[in-house]
C-alpha cells in the first residue's frame, strides 16, 4: 500500500495563515482531475525532512518532464472506488453495473500509467509507483463483456441470458400481435378509445372507452384520471402476458446472478484496488502539480546544505495565477532575493506600496512551497535552503474581542517567535519597531533581532526607522537593501538594491501631490537639519544605486551577447567545415565517376580499333594515365574526434577540426596550444581541437619502410602476387600490371592467386580472357607452383 504523500513528522510553527499558502494548495487543487487527487492535494503542507522535500520536488520535476514529452497521463474516470470497496464488507452484497464498470475504468487507467511510465526515460521515480500498480486484465476482460458503456448488462453476459432476452423478444412481439388483432376486429368497433397499445405493470393492456366495457372480457389495470377510459388486459392476452412475465423475473435473476459473480470477483482483489488508487491520486497530484509549474512557469531550484537564499526574478506565485487568469490585473514584477550564508539578517526599507512586504511573502511563500514539493516561479539557478519553521510577523493583529492593540498583536507573535526560532529558522517580520514610540519600538525590535542571530535565525525585516537602517549598515553579518522608487512617475519599480538602505520619500511624494509649499516647508524644519541631510543622503545614495545597478545589468547583458555571439561564430565555422568536407568529397565522388566514365569508353574504343592498329604498349600508356589521375584524385576527409580536450601532454597528437588535420602539439600555456602540423606552426584555442580516444603521441623514430600494393614503375617485377585479395582489388592489381608489363617491355609474366576455393583463379582468368594484350594464358607447371600460379604471355 503506498503512502498518501508521506507527510510525517509534521511539526507546527510555519506561518501557513499569514502567508497564504491555502491559496496555492486551492491552485493545485484546480488542476486535479480525481476527487482522490483532490483529497491528497487539499492534504499538502510543507514537509520538515530533507529526504521527503527532495523525493517530493523530484517527482514533480520527473512529472513536467513527462507532461513536456508524452502529454498528460490517462487517469481514468476520476471514481472513487473506496466507499464502494468499503461495501463490499457485507456478503451477499452486489455492485451497481455502474459501479462494476467504473472498476473497470480505474483498471484500464492503471494499466495505461502502467505501460507509459515504464517505457518513459524522463521519470526514474514514478516509476516506482508504476511498478506498484495492478493491472489484472482477466476482471478487466470480464467486466467489459459483461458491462456496457452506459453501464448496462450486455447480451454476452452469458448465454442463459442471451436466450432469456431473444424468448421474451419474441414473446412480446407476438403478444403485440394478438392485441393488435383485437384492435382491428371490426365487432369490437367503437369499443376502444383509440387503436393503442400500451403498458401498465409489465403488462399489456388496451383503452377501453368506459361505456363499453362490458363489450370487451378482460381485466381492468388502470383508469384515466377522466375515468373514460379503462385500461384492459383482455382475457385473450392473458397467457402471452403471463409469459412476457415469466420471461422477466427470469432475466432479472440471471442478471442477479452475473452481477453477484462479478462482485465476487472484484470482493478477491479489494486490497489491489485500493492500491491502484492510491497510486494514482500520488500521479494525479503530481500531475496537477506539474500543470501548475506550467502556469507558473517554475522551476525546481537547488536545495542549498546551508541556511541562505538566492532567488533570481522571484514572482509571488498568487500574482502570477491572477495576472493569468484575471483581467487587468497588474503585470507582475520579478525581484531578487539574497540572503548569503555569510547575512544572518536583510533589513529592507524603501517607501510605501513599494514592494517590501510582497518580497517578504514572496520569499517566505516560496520556501514553503519548495517544502511541500511544488517548483516555484523564479530564474533557473535560483537556490534556497528548506528553512523550517517559516515564522511570520505581518499585518495587523489588533483584536477587539481580545483587547488587543495592533502593538500587542505584534508582541505576542514575536513572543511566539522568540520561543521556537532555532538555526534553522526563516523569520519574516514587517515594519520593524512599529506601533509604538519610534525609539522605544526601535530598541525591542533590535533587541528581538538580536536575539534570534544568537540562535542562528535568518531574518527578513522591512522598516522605515533610521536606527534600524543604521543598524544594518554597521552591524556585521546585517545587510541594508532598498526598494527602488521613480521620483519622476512616483511609481515603485520594486526592484531591490543590496548594500544601501532605502528612503522612504515622504517629501517627495507630498510634493508632487500638491501639498503646500507652506506646508512642506514648516515640516522640513520640524524635521531638523540634520535629519535633512540624513535624508538627502540616503536618497542620493539610492539614485546612485540605481544607476550603478542599470550599468550593471547593461554590462552583463553586453557579457551575455557577447558569449552568445562567440557560441554563434564556433557553430557557424563547425557547419562551414562540415560543409567543406561534405563538398570536397562530393567533388571527389564526381571526379571518380567521371575518370571511371572515361576509362570506360577508352576501353570501348580500344574495343572497336582493328586489332593491330594500336600497339599494345601505346594502349597501355593511356589506360595508365587514367588509372594515375584516379591515385592524384584526394583521399575522403577523416571524420575527426568529438571530445574537446583537458589534459593535454607535449608530444600528444590532436585533430585540429577547422583544417581537419591532425598536429602534434609543441607547447601548452594554459588554453592556448602550439602545434605543428606538415611542418608549420600554429596556434589554436584549447576549445577549438579534439582529443583522440585513446590518445595518441608522435613518434619520432624512422618510419619502417611501406609495403605497397601496386607495382613501382622503376622497380618492375614480371610476377604480381594476389594471394588473400578480394577479387575487386585482385583485378583492379592485374589491370595496373599488365599495362606496367607493357610499359616496361616485359612479355612473360606470373600471376600467383593460390588455390583455395577457385573463387580467386576464375576471376582472374575470366579478366585475362577479356584483355585483347594477352596473347596466351595458362597454369603453371607443377614445378612452378601448378594450378596456383597463372603463365601469361603478352602480344608484341
Amino acid at each position: 500500500m503506498v503512502e498518501t504523500l508521506g507527510h510525517v513528522h509534521i511539526r507546527s510553527g510555519d506561518s501557513l495563515v499569514q502567508l497564504e499558502f491555502a491559496k496555492v494548495v486551492d491552485l493545485v487543487i484546480g488542476k486535479t482531475q480525481s476527487p482522490y487527487g483532490r483529497v491528497l492535494a487539499a492534504a499538502l503542507t510543507p514537509l520538515y525532512e530533507r529526504s521527503q522535500i527532495e523525493e517530493a520536488l523530484r517527482e514533480a520535476s520527473e512529472a513536467g518532464q513527462l507532461l513536456q514529452k508524452d502529454g498528460p497521463l490517462p487517469l481514468g474516470s476520476s471514481a472513487d472506488l473506496l466507499p464502494h470497496l468499503a461495501r463490499l464488507q457485507t456478503e451477499g452484497l452486489r455492485l451497481e453495473p455502474e459501479v462494476l464498470r467504473d472498476v473497470q475504468v480505474a483498471l484500464e487507467a492503471a494499466a495505461v500509467c502502467r505501460q507509459k511510465l515504464l517505457s518513459s526515460d524522463v521519470c526514474p521515480s514514478l516509476q516506482v509507483f508504476a511498478r506498484q500498480l495492478t493491472a489484472l486484465p482477466e476482471l478487466v476482460t470480464e467486466i467489459r463483456r459483461t458491462i456496457g458503456s452506459r453501464a448496462e448488462i450486455l447480451d454476452s453476459a452469458s448465454f442463459e441470458l442471451a436466450d432469456l432476452r431473444d424468448g421474451l423478444k419474441a414473446e412480446r412481439s407476438r403478444a403485440k400481435r394478438q392485441l393488435e388483432r383485437l384492435l382491428q376486429d371490426e365487432r369490437l368497433q367503437g369499443v376502444f378509445q383509440e387503436s393503442l397499445i400500451t403498458d401498465r405493470n409489465g403488462r399489456y393492456v388496451v383503452p377501453v372507452r368506459a361505456d363499453h366495457s362490458g363489450r370487451l372480457k378482460g381485466f381492468v389495470h388502470d383508469v384515466s384520471a377522466s375515468g373514460q377510459t379503462l385500461y384492459v388486459e383482455p382475457a385473450a392476452a392473458l397467457e402471452s402476458n403471463n409469459r412476457v412475465q415469466t420471461l422477466v423475473h427470469k432475466i432479472a435473476r440471471e442478471e442477479e446472478r452475473i452481477l453477484a459473480r462479478l462482485t465476487a470477483g472484484v470482493r478477491e482483489v479489494r486490497k489491489p484496488l485500493a492500491d491502484n488508487q492510491a497510486v494514482l491520486a500520488r500521479l494525479d497530484l503530481r500531475q496537477a502539480i506539474a500543470r501548475l509549474t506550467v502556469d507558473l512557469d517554475g522551476i525546481v531550484p537547488e536545495l542549498a546544505m546551508e541556511p541562505s537564499l538566492a532567488l533570481h526574478d522571484a514572482r509571488h506565485p498568487l500574482l502570477v495565477a491572477a495576472e493569468r487568469t484575471k483581467a487587468g490585473a497588474p503585470k507582475v514584477v520579478p525581484v531578487d532575493l539574497r540572503l548569503p550564508e555569510e547575512c544572518h539578517t536583510l533589513i529592507i526599507s524603501g517607501p510605501n506600496t513599494g514592494g517590501k512586504t510582497v518580497a517578504l511573502k514572496t520569499a517566505g511563500l516560496l520556501v514553503l512551497m519548495v517544502r511541500a514539493g511544488l517548483p516555484i516561479p523564479c530564474a533557473p539557478g535560483s537556490r534556497l535552503f528548506p528553512f523550517a519553521p517559516v515564522m511570520a510577523d505581518i499585518g495587523d493583529e489588533q483584536s477587539i474581542e481580545q483587547s488587543l492593540s495592533t502593538f500587542s498583536g505584534h508582541l505576542l507573535r514575536l513572543c511566539n517567535i522568540l520561543e521556537r526560532a532555532d538555526h534553522e529558522t526563516l523569520v519574516l517580520m514587517d515594519e520593524l519597531g512599529t506601533g509604538t514610540d519610534p525609539g522605544e519600538g526601535s530598541a525591542l525590535a533590535l533587541a528581538a533581532v538580536d536575539s534570534l542571530r544568537d540562535v542562528g535565525a535568518r531574518i527578513l525585516a522591512t522598516t522605515h526607522l533610521h536606527v534600524i537602517k543604521g543598524y544594518a549598515q554597521l552591524e556585521s553579518r546585517v545587510e541594508n537593501a532598498a526598494v527602488e522608487f521613480d521620483t519622476e512617475s512616483l511609481q515603485p519599480t520594486y526592484r531591490l538594491h543590496y548594500g544601501i538602505p532605502g528612503a522612504s520619500h515622504a517629501f517627495t511624494i507630498a510634493r508632487r501631490i500638491g501639498l503646500p509649499e507652506k506646508v512642506l516647508a514648516a515640516a522640513e524644519d520640524y524635521l531638523g537639519q540634520g535629519e535633512r541631510e540624513g535624508v538627502a543622503i540616503i536618497e542620493r545614495l539610492q539614485t546612485l544605486q540605481a544607476t550603478l545597478d542599470d550599468e550593471l545589468r547593461t554590462a552583463q547583458d553586453l557579457r551575455s551577447f557577447a558569449e552568445v555571439e562567440t557560441l554563434r561564430i564556433r557553430e557557424e565555422r563547425v557547419a562551414l567545415e562540415n560543409q567543406r568536407k561534405v563538398i570536397l568529397d562530393k567533388v571527389r565522388q564526381q571526379g571518380v565517376q567521371m575518370l571511371a566514365a572515361a576509362e570506360e569508353k577508352l576501353q570501348l574504343l580500344f574495343s572497336q580499333i582493328p586489332e593491330g592498329s594500336v600497339q599494345s604498349k601505346d594502349r597501355a600508356v593511356l589506360t595508365n594515365a587514367v588509372r594515375v589521375l584516379h591515385e592524384t584524385l584526394p583521399e575522403p576527409l577523416p571524420q575527426g574526434p568529438e571530445r574537446v580536450p583537458e589534459e593535454i601532454a607535449v608530444r600528444e597528437k590532436l585533430y585540429v577540426p577547422a583544417l581537419g588535420v591532425e598536429a602534434e602539439v609543441t607547447r601548452v600555456d594554459g588554453d592556448r596550444i602550439e602545434l605543428l602540423a606538415g611542418g608549420k606552426k600554429l596556434r589554436q584555442l584549447r576549445s577549438s581541437l579534439r582529443q583522440f580516444q585513446p590518445r595518441r603521441y608522435a613518434s619520432h623514430q624512422k618510419p619502417a619502410p611501406r609495403i605497397r600494393d601496386r607495382v613501382e614503375r622503376n622497380a618492375f617485377l614480371p610476377r604480381l602476387l594476389l594471394v588473400g585479395k578480394r577479387v575487386e582489388d585482385a583485378q583492379g592489381l592485374l589491370g595496373r600490371f599488365l599495362d606496367e608489363a607493357l610499359l616496361h617491355g616485359e612479355l612473360n609474366l606470373e600471376i600467383v592467386h593460390g588455390a583455395g576455393q577457385g573463387i580467386l583463379r576464375k576471376a582472374v582468368r575470366e579478366f585475362l580472357a577479356e584483355r585483347r594484350e594477352v596473347a596466351i594464358f595458362q597454369a603453371a607447371g607443377a614445378e612452378q607452383g601448378g594450378d596456383n600460379v597463372t603463365l601469361v604471355e603478352l602480344r608484341h
